[in-house]
């Protein structure tokens, strides 16, 4: 079958049902894309060639016999390297998980794997996911498809390239702050970070447990209802895993008639570059057209969304990355005298400098005498962020505004200073710190040839209202370009 990679996943997985292509052959095909293209954009940090390719004859096997059916079986995945997976190497791309191959699987990928995805690798990412370009990990950097001498945002930047690149037909991230969406619009695929609870966290190595999530990068938004279908549902490992409706393929309807889609003025003030601005608001007037509702109106606290976002998560990551000492498992320095010293040294030696910053933040903001100066400050503004929201979403269906203020900026300008990189996210931590689930489109390229993502918002456990609206803009937007193949 000609051109396999510029299938969706769900066409591929349509494709192999009928007999026109095997999972062993796109299978290899994925592989062989990444030895032609993996050195320009280092999309992994572990590829897993011979697993995948035995994997591939038992899943077709499967198939053939009628014992596999779902949409995604035989479909070749890329997991963010921050899920555990059985025998392959897990690093959070940090050097003090450099030799870390976890015994056990996330609930995620078990999922997937009980549908019958074939696992091609682990992506690469920012370092404990701690990061917007994914240029603090260990193991080098991931450059953006649609122009090497950018990023792909991150933190599951490895992820979004990938599907860009076509080095995968889909893969997972997670989403502690925007680390789906954001990626996904650099690199100009779909992205969604689910309610919170709605993908069990099992398996996760933890960043932020009160904001992590994982969700879907794909092609398109059929890909996006089907993978979150096969991952989500209820896990009594994860206590934050809810029981919920898990049919998100129902949603792809193309009707927008009567929704009523709020746009935040806060979101479209200074520091919007002027072609997102331009590029979210034809996708916003698109919605219109097709029968949707648009009323601006004034989400209140944005301002303090970032504080309180880094107070938090710094907090949580101070405590969740206690674990790694280098007793159990891991780096462990080789010249040490004594246990405390051992300590002190691993650490210093295995964590690279942005994790070791927020460590230090969330050490100092948890600490004696300033926990209720600033911890127990930022819980209540995230209490009347999600308030905010509770208020919006009583006049309406879903929020739509930019992912990212710009479009994904050069290699190396962002890790020059660390706060211009934090506020790069303000239009997307505020979905975590409230637990909503959030959608990222593609809806426009820039004069540089980079693109432009929109998101959309909306109300805990309303994951199909998002879906419809995506997909009925996908449809009225038509097609879109991918970055050209270069190899």
């Amino acid at each position: 079958m000609d051109n396999i990679l510029s299938l969706s996943a769900v066409e591929l997985g349509a494709a192999i049902k009928r007999g026109e292509v095997t999972s062993v052959e796109a299978t290899r095909a994925v592989l062989d894309r990444i030895a032609a293209v993996e050195d320009r954009y280092h999309c992994y940090v572990t590829v897993v060639e011979e697993t995948a390719m035995r994997r591939a004859a038992e899943v077709q096997a499967k198939i053939n016999s009628g014992e596999l059916t779902g949409p995604l079986a035989g479909v070749p995945v890329a997991i963010k390297d921050n899920m555990c997976t059985t025998g392959v190497l897990t690093t959070c791309s940090s050097r003090i998980l450099n030799n870390f191959i976890p015994t056990f699987s996330s609930t995620a990928v078990e999922n997937l794997e009980k549908a019958g995805a074939v696992m091609i690798g682990k992506t690469n990412m920012d370092e404990f996911a701690m990061g917007s370009t994914t240029e603090t990990s260990a193991y080098g950097v991931t450059k953006n498809p649609w122009n090497p001498e950018h990023v792909p945002g991150g933190s599951s930047g490895g992820s979004a390239a990938a599907v860009a690149a076509e080095e995968c037909f889909y893969a997972l991230g997670s989403d502690t702050g925007g680390s789906i969406r954001q990626p996904a619009s650099f690199c100009g695929v779909v992205g969604m970070k689910p309610t919170y609870g709605t993908v069990s966290r099992y398996g996760l190595i933890a960043y932020g447990s009160s904001l992590d999530q994982i969700g879907p990068l794909c092609k398109d938004v059929t890909d996006c209802a089907t993978i979150l279908e096969t991952i989500a549902g209820h896990d009594p490992k994860d206590s934050t895993s809810v029981k919920t409706e898990t049919d998100f393929t129902t949603a792809l309807v193309n009707d927008v008639k009567g929704l009523k889609i709020g746009i935040p003025r806060d979101y479209f003030g200074e520091g919007l570059d002027p072609e997102v601005r331009d590029s979210v608001m034809r996708a916003a007037k698109l919605l219109e057209e097709k029968g949707a509702i648009l009323e601006e109106f004034d989400l209140s606290l944005v301002e303090y969304a970032i504080p309180t976002y880094y107070t938090i998560a710094a907090a949580e990551a101070s405590s969740n990355l206690e674990r790694f000492d280098g007793v159990k498992y891991g780096y462990r320095t080789a010249d040490y005298n004594g246990l405390h010293n051992m300590y002190k040294k691993t650490r210093s030696e295995g964590f690279g400098p942005e994790v070791k910053r927020r460590i230090m933040l969330g050490s100092f903001v948890l600490s004696s005498g300033y926990y209720d100066a600033y911890y127990l400050k930022a819980l209540k503004v995230k209490a009347l962020i999600k308030k905010a929201f509770d208020d919006a979403f009583a006049r309406y269906d879903l929020i739509i505004g930019p992912a990212a203020p710009t479009t994904a900026p050069k290699l190396g300008q962002s890790l020059q200073d660390p706060i211009k990189m934090y506020l790069g996210d303000i239009y997307t931590i505020s979905v975590n710190l409230a637990g909503l689930p959030g959608i990222t489109v593609p809806c426009g390229v820039s004069r540089e040839g980079l693109p432009i993502g929109v998101q959309m918002i909306g109300d805990c456990f309303r994951e199909k209202t998002l879906i419809r609206a995506a997909y009925t803009y996908e449809q009225a937007r038509g097609s879109y370009v991918r970055p050209g193949k270069e190899a």
